[in-house]
């Protein structure tokens, strides 16, 4: 009863105009049966929350209702009706915070601090929650050991790094201070006991450093205090593990500040100006100068900061700042509105537009006010829960598509629906913050194109672009499978070069997507049979020259085998690999060449423009192995087929072999001619020596009277 009649009195002399008579009404009529233990610690809080931290009548009153609100089932508009909608939002928010602590989920974690921040709605819980949580560091001596092991834990992890991040340093380096102690209390003795010895001879070389510059900064003209102050016991840790010394091996222990009482327009030419003094009198470290004057923290810090070398060849960091910089240090950015002369509680509001800023964009270094905003942090952004707790991240509008590729391809892939909180959901549904999801998965299930109008993810998206390749590559492995198969069962000798040049016929632009439909039966395998026996017939028929272009085949059985001893240089400088020409691109020496590595190990040779190749590069890009000619054996000749298209006319095949048969180094092998509606189509296959004698042999054929188009296969 004492303390809290002490503490009572305290608040009301210190903020006598903090509430209103009617403020006290009203909380009388609405907390008639207000707990005096519950008050005393509220009271505790509330003094930290106006000395501290610098908030005002908002955050008073909802720290003194939030109980009552969660007992009496008050509701948010009843609140908002008797005060107003900025108090009913904090103690909404604070209500919210809780509920959410309760959950079984790891609070080790980025998200659940962003989750935390985006249910607080208003920043003024987060501000209250710290001071909440450092009168708990205060007094954790009262919890039993495995709470003050769990509390400090948590403080350390989520309450310090929130502090620091909203420019709250005293809060920070005390909540630090305190977790240390209670997680490893024999460190935090040891560097106690040993500031505490080393206090006499460090008061000594303060003093020894701080008279000299104290005397010119007085004749200087310049109304300032300078103080030194001890790194926390948290600060000198940190710096004994990464520098991994013992407390010995630290030498900046301290800093030296000189806080400056400097009229706004003038406080950062006087920093400067100070700064040039110190500079004179001791030897600075240019690698160690920080300017957050001209370009401020994102959290509002202001000060000029440097190290210099002191007496006894010890260096001492000197912090120069004005007393408005100083308190904004303390108090962050709560100690703004105290230096834009605004006196009442909505100038307190203005100030917390900017937090939000500060908090998505730590790029972000002006300070703006205005009236009241909402704490809608993470807007992009949406936190759900695992069964088991686990809280993950996603974009907003991500579905629980979305989060089942989150939690593993497979799950993806395999996904039928969700649980969220606890109720059946298509795989369509958009997440909410503070879902708990649940994937529901089958064996036999599979993607299909319109998941990706589903999905938000970019790692969704292209696992089931994933996905879709592979079983269109297993549709087409199939399908081949399946060909091949039956041409056997129908003593056809399969031909792969056949079986493109009637995929290519039968309208497709690559071999794998005929392939696939034979898998999926779209396509009818006795017309396929039939197609193909005719293309087979068609390219190996032999008869005498015809006069018309009409039923015109003629075949010469020459036929040079390509001399292995070509030279390849495969991947790197590699010599003598084997290797085979494809079929399917039919390269020669001279054309831009790459390699493929195929199932059974051997290497087959293709164009680079090989009509092929876009698919295997996007697929199979590790099988790629780079080729290129290094020298050709002479007499070797490659086999190429050209497509040729022309006027119908008498004599134009006798003219084209004409062309042909004068070339000494090219040898027809055989030629099929197709006609209609006045026009061929013919296919010439001939052997020839290199690329350049290939492309002489074009355009003397585009030449001959009649022909419209020669194209190489």
């Amino acid at each position: 009863m004492k303390e809290f009649i002490h503490i009572y009195k305290h608040l009301l002399t210190s903020y006598p105009q903090l509430l209103k008579k009617e403020d006290k009404e009203k909380l009388k009529k609405l907390a008639p049966h207000l707990n005096r233990n519950t008050l005393t610690e509220k009271l505790h809080i509330i003094n930290i929350v106006l000395k501290e931290i610098g908030l005002g009548r908002t955050s008073v009153i909802s720290i003194l209702l939030s109980n009552e609100v969660a007992q009496h089932n008050l509701s948010k508009d009843t609140i908002a009706n008797t005060f107003d909608t900025a108090i009913a939002t904090v103690i909404h928010g604070l209500k919210r915070v809780e509920g959410l602590y309760k959950r079984n989920t790891s609070m080790e974690t980025e998200n659940f601090r962003k989750l935390l921040l985006s249910f607080a709605e208003d920043v003024r819980v987060i501000l209250i929650m710290l001071a909440e949580r450092l009168h708990t560091m205060r007094h954790l001596e009262e919890y039993e050991e495995e709470q003050r092991q769990s509390i400090a834990r948590e403080t350390a992890y989520l309450y310090a790094p929130l502090a620091h991040r909203l420019g709250l340093y005293g809060v920070k380096t005390e909540l630090e201070d305190l977790s240390l102690k209670y997680t490893n209390r024999e460190i935090y003795k040891e560097i106690a006991a040993k500031l505490n010895e080393t206090k006499q001879n460090r008061d000594a070389y303060i003093s020894a450093f701080i008279k000299p510059l104290k005397e010119k900064l007085e004749a200087a003209g310049f109304q300032f205090e300078m103080k030194g102050r001890t790194k926390s016991i948290h600060s000198i840790y940190n710096k004994m593990k990464k520098q991994n010394t013992a407390f010995e091996g630290i030498y900046d222990l301290f800093a030296i500040r000189i806080i400056l009482d400097s009229k706004p327009e003038k406080e950062k030419a006087e920093c400067w100006q100070v700064y040039s003094i110190v500079a004179d009198m001791y030897q600075p470290n240019p690698k160690r100068l920080r300017d957050w004057l001209t370009i401020p923290k994102s959290n509002g810090y202001e000060s000029l900061h440097t190290t210099v070398l002191g007496p006894e060849n010890k260096w001492v960091e000197v912090q120069i700042r004005t007393s408005r910089m100083d308190e904004i240090a303390e108090k962050g950015l709560a100690a703004h509105w105290r230096y834009k002369g605004i006196k009442s509680e909505s100038g307190m509001d203005e100030f917390l537009r900017n937090i939000r800023e500060i908090l998505e964009n730590p790029e972000l270094n002006a300070v703006n006010f205005m009236d009241e905003f909402k704490l809608n942090l993470y807007d992009k952004e949406v936190f759900v829960f695992t069964p088991n707790g686990d809280l993950h991240k996603l974009p907003k509008g991500a579905t629980a598509l979305d989060f089942a590729f989150a939690i593993h391809t497979n799950l993806g892939t395999k996904c039928v629906g969700a649980r969220v909180n606890g109720r059946n959901m298509p795989i369509k549904y958009v997440l909410q913050n503070g879902d708990q999801v649940e994937i529901m998965a089958m064996p036999t299930q599979k993607p299909n194109a319109a998941w990706l109008q589903i999905v938000t993810t970019t790692k969704a998206r292209n696992k089931i672009r994933q996905a879709l390749k592979e079983i269109e590559y297993k549709d087409a492995e199939n399908g081949r499978e399946i060909l091949l198969r039956r041409l056997k069962n129908w003593k056809i000798e399969p031909e792969e070069g056949y079986i493109s040049r009637l995929a290519k016929k039968q309208g497709y632009k690559t071999i794998s997507d005929f392939y696939q439909d034979i898998a999926q039966n779209k396509i009818e395998l006795l017309a396929i049979k039939d197609a193909y026996l005719d293309l087979q017939r068609r390219e190996n028929m032999t008869e005498a020259e015809h006069h018309s272009a009409e039923e015109f085949v003629n075949v010469i059985t020459d036929t040079h085998d390509i001399n292995k001893a070509d030279t390849l240089i495969i991947d790197k400088d590699l010599k003598g690999l084997d290797y085979t020409l494809a079929r399917c691109c039919n390269p020669i020496y001279g054309d831009a060449i790459f390699g493929f590595v195929s199932i059974n190990g051997g290497i087959k040779i293709h164009r680079c423009d090989c009509p092929n190749a876009p698919q295997m590069i996007e697929r199979f890009g590790y099988r790629i192995v780079k080729a290129r000619w290094s020298g050709k054996v002479v007499g070797t000749q490659y086999p190429i087929t050209l497509h040729v298209v022309g006027n119908d006319d008498i004599g134009i095949i006798t003219n084209i072999t004409s062309v042909i048969n004068k070339e000494k180094n090219i040898t027809l092998r055989a030629i099929s001619i197709d006609s209609n509606d006045g026009l061929f189509q013919g296919h010439l296959t001939v052997l020839v020596n290199d690329t350049r004698d290939l492309e002489a042999l074009i355009k003397k054929i585009q030449s001959v009277k009649g022909v419209k188009n020669v194209g190489r296969m």
